[in-house]
Order: structure tokens, then C-alpha cells, then sequence
């Protein structure tokens, strides 16, 4: 029996991520994913949209299919 996995190169918000202190956030996603861990990486609002800044993978966990992950966001992109 398999299990449906996906490899992402990027983190993609859509708005729902939660910041936990300072510049750490947490994210969760349907489905079982796997990011690169402590590997700059980039974070966008949407799959097509503008990079919104940097962020480094520091947690993930799976769990009744979905994975949740603790990123923190080491560059921001402004337009102010």
C-alpha cells in the first residue's frame, strides 16, 4: 500500500500561516509533503504570485494526512 507524497521546492502560504515568535511561522497543508530542511527556500502568497521573501524549513511533521511545518523567514521582500 502506498502513500500519496509530494516534494516541495518553495512554501506556499496562501495566507494561512501563523506566526509563532519573532520571524517563526507555522504552516499547515493538506496532503503529505516534504520540504527541504535548513535549505533557504523561497515563500510566496500564491503558486504564481511575487516571492514574498525567504524562509528556512526548521520542523515538519506528518499527521492524519496533513503535514504541518515550522519555517523561519530569514528575508522579506517589500515594495515599501
Amino acid at each position: 500500500m502506498g502513500m500519496p507524497v509530494e516534494f516541495q521546492t518553495m512554501i506556499v502560504t496562501k495566507g494561512k500561516e501563523v506566526r509563532q515568535e519573532g520571524n517563526l511561522f507555522e504552516l499547515t497543508k493538506d496532503g503529505y509533503r516534504i520540504y527541504p530542511l535548513n535549505i533557504p527556500i523561497e515563500v510566496k502568497r500564491t503558486k504564481e504570485g511575487e516571492v514574498a521573501g525567504v524562509g528556512v524549513v526548521v520542523r515538519q511533521t506528518w499527521e492524519e494526512d496533513a503535514t504541518t511545518i515550522q519555517y523561519e523567514l530569514k528575508a522579506l521582500n517589500s515594495t515599501n
